[in-house]
């Protein structure tokens, strides 16, 4: 069932991340790209005009976020909106993700995010029992996409012991002109620098965020169809989209339930136990 070599498996417990080439198929990406389509045409944004931003942590602590656990939920870029709070362009060129369970609702990202090969990887990685806490579609809109600041994936999906891997799926080709990922790699062996908690006053991080030289970071640039792996500690960056071109994808974390615990105080707090991806 074991996905990765040992050659694999090497480079990311050293560098802290790893692209899989061709992972997903041409058809897998259509249908998920296809039914986002889809859902975004459906969606009614007069009755809500959430902006997810890593910057600006206020926004976030609305209902609208907290629900969006169990449900699919439309955040939309914080240059979307004129002085007028009207959207400047089509809501299609306007949103900046849509999550948080759109592999426990939707068929098409449901197929994908449950599939062997997706079992097959979690397994090489030594989990007994994954499962997968959200999973975010990510437009990178042309022009407006923006940026997402340092971070790890653990400060906000936290287990003790950290158990976070964060699997990232270009669904369109990635680099630099239109925000592909940056990591500075090996700092996943540095450990974890801060949390994201949540508390009755809503979210914040529990320290400010060091700073890092740009030159340590090195652009992370894949085709359509490529899986990028993440460990939860690795400090990773996209830019501002500032080209013609959108730069969707598909990304999913995975935390382990066996032998670690989910930490109350992390955002998400779910009303249902989420399935695991298998029992090993």
């Amino acid at each position: 069932m074991a996905m990765l070599s040992s050659e694999q498996l090497q480079f990311f417990n050293s560098q802290g991340y790893i692209v899989i080439d061709s992972f997903a198929s041409g058809d897998e990406i259509n249908s998920m790209m296809k039914r986002m389509q889809q859902l975004v045409d459906e969606f009614d944004y007069s009755s809500t005009a959430s902006i997810f931003s890593t910057k600006n942590q206020r926004q976030l602590t609305d209902d609208y976020f907290f629900d969006s656990v169990e449900r699919i939920s439309f955040f939309f870029e914080e240059k979307a909106f004129g002085d007028d709070g009207k959207l400047k362009q089509p809501k299609q060129l306007s949103l900046n993700k849509v999550g948080h369970a759109l592999h426990e609702i939707e068929p098409a990202f449901k197929n994908f995010s449950s599939s062997e090969k997706i079992s097959s990887l979690m397994y090489s990685l030594g989990y007994k029992r994954p499962v997968v806490m959200q999973s975010m579609y990510i437009f990178k809109q042309p022009g407006i996409g923006g940026e997402v600041v340092p971070h790890q994936d653990n400060s906000f999906l936290y287990t003790e012991p950290q158990t976070c891997t964060g699997l990232w799926l270009a669904l369109e080709d990635a680099n630099t002109l239109n925000g592909c990922l940056w990591a500075i790699p090996g700092s996943h062996k540095n450990g974890l620098v801060r949390r994201f908690l949540r508390d009755e006053n809503g979210v914040n991080f529990d320290r400010p965020s060091p700073s890092y030289d740009q030159k340590d970071f090195v652009p992370i640039e894949v085709k359509a169809g490529s899986l990028v792996v993440i460990h939860g500690d690795l400090i990773h960056q996209s830019f501002e989209n500032q080209s013609p071109k959108s730069r969707h994808a598909y990304s999913l974390h995975v935390v382990d339930t066996v032998g670690c615990k989910w930490a109350p105080e992390n955002w998400i707090r779910r009303k249902v136990e989420p399935e695991p991806l298998f029992v090993g």
